[in-house]
């Protein structure tokens, strides 16, 4: 009886460790002020070695490219398009195109108007992330950045 339930133990044990949810990607946010009318969001991906994930910028056909989406506020307006530094440009077999994405972190920046000298910048955010052996299903985050 005690082999018996070892082993199951044992089984469970195996079992739960294979299906750990991989989180290769943190997520984290701030806010630079201009001046008392204009601010810069700032949104940071850290991606665990070996991984990546893919521009704004990547063509149709392709993976599922990073996009943001603000929400409507009367506190702010957006400022032109979000945006993001040079990516790595690398053609990939499993898509048959040039594809662009970043490794280890990158920070998207997002200027917004202030109506009253603050606010709260809420929105979601959509990605995928990729190793050489796999991609992670797309996903989505919301987030909530004071401008203070």
């Amino acid at each position: 009886m005690k082999k018996l339930i070892l082993t199951a133990l044992i089984s469970i044990i195996s079992t739960a460790s294979y299906t750990q949810i991989l989180t290769p990607v943190k997520w984290s946010y701030g806010a630079k002020k201009i001046d008392n009318e204009q601010a810069i969001v700032l949104i940071k991906a850290t991606i665990d070695k070996g991984w990546h994930i893919y521009s704004q910028n990547v063509a149709d056909g392709g993976p599922i490219k990073t996009s943001f989406r603000f929400d409507k506020s009367g506190d702010y307006t957006l400022v032109g398009n979000t945006s993001e530094p040079k990516s790595v440009s690398k053609y990939e077999k499993s898509f048959s195109m040039n594809v662009q994405y970043f490794e280890q972190s990158v920070v998207f920046q997002q200027k917004v108007k202030l109506k009253n000298g603050q606010a709260l910048v809420n929105g979601t955010l959509n990605y995928m992330v990729c190793s050489n052996k796999q991609c992670l299903p797309p996903e989505d985050v919301e987030f909530s950045i004071p401008v203070k």
